[in-house]
């Protein structure tokens, strides 16, 4: 079940706990987190995320940047093919929604597929 403050891909893929890691990374993919950060931020205990912690480093999705004092620190990778697909998903998803909205109830822009989505 999801809730309505859920992600657009939360809801399209389901709620689990790979999923809300994949949706924090996704939509902070800029930035470098530890692993507690991405634990909290994601809504995943901190034994969840180390259960599948190996998978996403061991199929290069989550890479290694930087140490900050004791904490490792890292980022998806946006270079896997996977994560790339995962990326345009989470793009399309927002497009669609954006259609959807009645633009008499918002600002939104008349031509939403040109509209830059990062």
């Amino acid at each position: 079940m999801t809730s309505e403050n859920d992600s657009l891909l939360i809801e399209f893929l389901g709620d689990t706990p790979l999923i809300r890691v994949f949706d924090f990374l996704i939509v902070f993919r800029e930035y470098d987190h530890n692993k507690q950060n991405i634990a909290k931020n994601s809504n995943v205990s901190w034994n969840t995320l180390d259960k599948i912690w190996d998978k996403l480093v061991d199929s290069s999705i989550i890479v290694h940047t930087r140490k900050v004092g004791k904490s490792q620190m890292f980022r998806i990778n946006q270079d896997n093919v996977a994560v790339k697909k995962l990326i345009e998903l989470h793009k399309s998803l927002m497009i669609e929604s954006l259609k959807k909205m009645d633009s008499s109830d918002c600002d939104a822009p008349q031509h939403i597929e040109s509209a830059a989505i990062v």
